[in-house]
């Protein structure tokens, strides 16, 4: 895999050194740090907006499925794997077609789609972003039963028990209070209805505490992608046991077939740059920007400070 050659580069420099550098060059940008709902909704509408990160990272906002041991993938169809791949470990594909399923934190669309074209989900996605709803409904095509609204994840608007599943990629972080958006989740499910998250993880520091610099490495990986925490695996299990409302909670850790995708996200700026050269200067910028970011994410998930998270759990009957 390309990404090889940036994951050799990376293990030969000295962590004290990458870890000062990532967080310096963070400094010296402008940090998008949470502060409520509507700073997390503002930084998605920017960046479906500028188009960049869709140029890069296709339809699906979220890591690739690289398998174990991770083998060379193409950038965007490890991430449409990662769709099927999710929904086998969660064993979704068992439902009838027409099966109501709510995709919640669901970017542009591009898992939606998929849940609702290749399973035949009756799937709506919901994300706070409303340059994200109108970006999904431009790219839907007509008949495809996906439909997509503004929604606010910590207060759905929908009934108790109207849904037969409940998806989630990589939305936790920005969820400020985990116990509610725990419960959130499992309340719109029906009765045996099925939960399956995806999610970055931090480690759980209940058992081994963070030192200084890991400390210092998660508060900009909040601060730059607007988070204001990261739960761990251990941690947001319990919570949906804490609901009342889950049973048979199982959990899976992916970190390993998810870490060649940060790398692999810088990678494809240098051999697709158009991406960010039809913006001139300012595309470079912007990409440039989410280079630290991404580097601190790949040492915090190769060292072990940070998790891929698999959660999937059945409401109660």
């Amino acid at each position: 895999m390309q990404s090889d050659i940036f994951s050799g580069w990376l293990t030969t420099l000295g962590l004290a050194s990458l870890v000062l550098a990532g967080i310096i060059l963070a400094y010296l940008l402008t940090a998008r740090p949470y502060q409520t709902s509507a700073s997390v909704a503002q930084s998605y509408d920017n960046w479906t907006q500028d188009g960049i990160l869709e140029y890069y990272w296709g339809e699906h906002i979220h890591l690739g499925y690289y398998g174990n041991p991770p083998r060379r993938k193409d950038f965007i169809e490890a991430k449409k794997d990662f769709v099927h791949e999710m929904v086998k470990w969660g064993g979704i594909d068992k439902l009838p077609r027409g099966s109501k399923l709510l995709d919640v934190g669901c970017g542009i669309g591009g898992s939606t789609r998929i849940l609702a074209r290749d399973y035949g989900f009756d799937a709506l996605g919901i994300t706070i972003s409303p340059a994200q709803v109108k970006r999904a409904q431009e790219l839907t095509p007509e008949g495809l039963t996906a439909k997509f609204q503004v929604d606010d994840a910590m207060n759905l608007s929908f009934a108790d028990g109207t849904f037969d599943v409940v998806w989630c990629i990589e939305a936790g972080p920005h969820m400020p209070d985990k116990a509610v958006f725990a419960k959130e989740l499992m309340r719109v499910l029906k009765p045996n209805g099925i939960l399956v998250v995806a999610d970055w993880n931090q480690r759980d520091d209940r058992q081994k505490p963070l030192n200084w610099w890991e400390r210092l490495v998660m508060r900009q990986l909040l601060d730059q992608w607007s988070h204001p925490a990261f739960a761990s695996i251990e941690g947001f299990a319990e919570l949906l046991e804490q609901t009342g409302l889950a049973q048979d909670v199982i959990t899976g850790d992916w970190t390993v077939e998810t870490l060649p995708a940060w790398l692999d996200s810088i990678w494809q700026g240098v051999v697709r740059p158009w991406g960010w050269m039809q913006y001139g200067i300012v595309g470079l910028i912007k990409s440039l920007r989410e280079v630290p970011t991404f580097l601190l994410m790949r040492l915090a998930f190769g060292v072990g400070l940070c998790r891929f998270g698999m959660f999937r759990a059945v409401r109660k009957a």
